[in-house]
Order: C-alpha cells, then structure tokens, then sequence
C-alpha cells in the first residue's frame, strides 16, 4: 500500500523533531495503515504509543481525516508547558482568574469542538491535570477555570506518548483510570528499524524534498549507501532519517550519495560486523534482587559516611551516567531512563549538561482556532 503522509504546510516546521512523511509499503506498516483507518471511522479515544519521530502526530492527523469530522483538528505538546499554564491552556479561562488573565479565553478543548484535539506527550501531564482531563472525558464538557458554568464538548481526543504509562502507573506517574480511558483504541507505532521496507522509500521521498529547495536534479542513492540505511539502527526514527539525508544532499557529489557522505551517528547498528561477532560476550545482567541489594549497600554506606543532599547526588549521577552512556542522545537517554525527552531536557539543563535555549526554542504555528500547535525543538 503505497500511501503517504504529510503536514498539510511543511514549510514552517523545519526544526521540528517530529516525523514530517509517513508511507507505508513495509507490509507491517500496510497492516497498521488498515488499523488506524479502522479505528478512525469509529469514535473512539485513541492512544498512540511510539518512540520519539515515528509519526505518531501524523497517525493522529490521518485519523482526524478519516474520520469525517469537520471541526478542526488541534495539536498540543503536553511537555512544553508548566502546570498552570497548560491547565489554563487546555481548559481556558475566564477574566480575573489568575493574575495576568484580563479577559476570558477558550482553551484548546473549545477550540477543537466538533473535531480532534491530540495531546502529544501525556505522560508529562501532573497528576492534577489528569483528574481534570479523566472528568473531561467522563463527562464530555469543560469547566473553564474561574467559572462554574460547564460548556459541552464533541470532541474526540487522541493521545500520544513515547514512555511505558505502564511503568509510570506503578511508579505513580500516571493514573490508570486515565489510561484505560485514553486507551479505548490503541495504535502501537513500531520504530522505523522495524520497518524496513519503508526506510527506501522515505529516503528517495526526502532526496524529492530537498533537492528542489537545493537545485539538484536526479540525485541517486549507491548501492553502500542503500545498504548502510537498511543496515543502521535510525534511534532517531524518520526524523532521523530525514536530517541524515538532507545532509548527504549537501555533500554529496555528481548527484549521487555514497555511504561516506551519510552522517549516522546513532550507537548501534541491527547488522554488526564479523569480527563484532566475535567480540567476548557482555557479563550477565544482574537480577532484580542483586541489583536491589548492591543499591542498598551504596545507599547505606553514604547514608553512614554523612554525605549531603544524597537525592539531588543520585539523581544527578543517574543522569550524568545514562547521557554519557548514551554519547548524549538525548532521544536514546530518555528511552533508557524511561521517561520523556522534555523531562530529561529540564534535568539535563538543571545539571549544566545543555544550554538554555533562546527564547525561540518553541514555536507555533497558528490555525484556524487562533491556537497554536507547538513543536518541540
């Protein structure tokens, strides 16, 4: 099944992180396109579950079209906001409810009336604005905050997130009424090594792209070059894939790109080499049991020794560690740490392991509602 998927305007969302073109000729993705499509003639509430720049939002955007709703559709990134911004954003607000609110304002809920509003990353939401959203959704109408007058709601919600929800329930992260509710339908977005079929397609897809914005004309790949994208990992999923080849077009010469003009710097590859094979093995993982005891040994022997601020030591060691390990990936050390890239973002920059970003860190793109889907950088 050879369809694709866009951004209806691509032009402005050149920094974004996200997946830009889906297609599906991989028979896995073919099976999945079928699924989604299903899912979107019902009415469900829908969670995508996916690694970071697998397509996730795009899924959300087919879905709204194939739904047949014509309100708009409304994208939101839950990690790019504090608590009581978002909780004024996603539920609006009238005049005088907080300091700085001179007048009454819809939230994102109102603004997608009669369509879709997908919330990306939900897993960042605190667990005060889960119980508001759970209410939402029980009760289908929106309390804006300061009011007392509830407004009804059509909308249908998608949800999105890249961390296991399962393990942030056990850790009390994340509440498993609101997933089970979030949950009604279910898409599981595989990452792009495991669809490999794909992975041709969507290069020769990005060379079209970018070759008209760089005046290049019957760009082709080798035959290393097709091999190295099949062979390599892509941690960094289609987003990854897309920088890697509008790099290649940059270096490339006589209008074809060989394997030494791809910048794969992800850390693992799926086919290693011979003499890798060869390689000693790892040493056995330690068991959940052991590993507990060698934590509380380290633990008790700071605790006698008086070390200071023994939570912000670990924490920071823990992170420190796993960026490192990662070769600072951030996409890698977020999976590894089991928790969002905007999350590890507000770690790594408390512990001066990135910049702060200008103040053009996120940007907008405005829609018919007069709200802004934001990107993540």
């Amino acid at each position: 099944m050879d369809k694709l998927l866009t951004f209806p305007d691509q032009s402005g969302m050149t920094l974004s992180i996200r997946a830009k073109a889906m297609l599906f000729q991989d028979p896995r993705s073919s099976e999945l396109l079928q699924q989604v499509e299903r899912i979107a003639r019902s009415d469900a509430t829908t969670l995508i579950i996916g690694e970071t720049g697998t397509g996730k939002e795009l899924i959300a955007r087919h879905i709204h079209t194939q739904s047949g709703r014509r309100g708009p559709f409304v994208a939101v990134n839950c990690g790019a906001f504090s608590e009581s911004l978002i909780d004024a954003e996603l539920f609006g607000h009238e005049a005088g409810a907080f300091t700085g609110a001179t007048q009454a304002r819809s939230g994102w809920f109102e603004a997608a009336n009669g369509g879709t509003l997908f919330l990306d990353e939900i897993g960042d939401l605190s667990l005060a604005l889960q119980v508001k959203l759970l209410r939402v959704l029980q009760e289908r109408q929106v309390v804006r905050l300061g009011a007392r007058q509830p407004i009804p709601l059509n909308v249908r919600l998608v949800a999105a997130t890249n961390v296991d929800l399962h393990k942030a329930i056990a850790a009390d992260r994340f509440r498993s009424d609101l997933y089970y509710r979030l949950g009604v339908a279910t898409v599981h977005l595989p990452p792009l090594s495991e669809r490999t079929g794909d992975i041709l397609p969507l290069a020769r897809h990005f060379i079209d792209v970018y070759s008209g914005k760089l005046n290049l004309e019957n760009v082709t790949l080798a035959a290393d070059a097709r091999a190295a994208l099949l062979s390599y990992e892509w941690p960094g999923n289609i987003r990854e894939l897309e920088n890697v080849i509008h790099f290649a077009l940059i270096v490339c010469r006589d209008n074809q790109i060989a394997a030494e003009d791809l910048k794969l710097t992800g850390i693992s590859h799926r086919h290693h080499s011979h003499h890798a094979r060869q390689a000693p093995s790892a040493p056995p993982r330690p068991s959940a049991e052991t590993f507990q005891q060698q934590l509380s040994a380290l633990v008790n022997s700071m605790i006698d020794s008086d070390q200071p601020d023994l939570f912000d030591r670990f924490e920071e060691g823990l992170v420190r560690t796993a960026f490192d390990t990662c070769h600072r990936n951030q996409v890698q050390t977020a999976r590894v740490l089991g928790i969002s890239r905007n999350i590890l973002r507000t770690h790594l920059k408390r512990f001066g392991l990135i910049g702060f970003e200008t103040a053009g860190e996120l940007g907008a793109v405005g829609g018919a509602t007069g709200h802004g889907e934001l990107l993540q950088h």
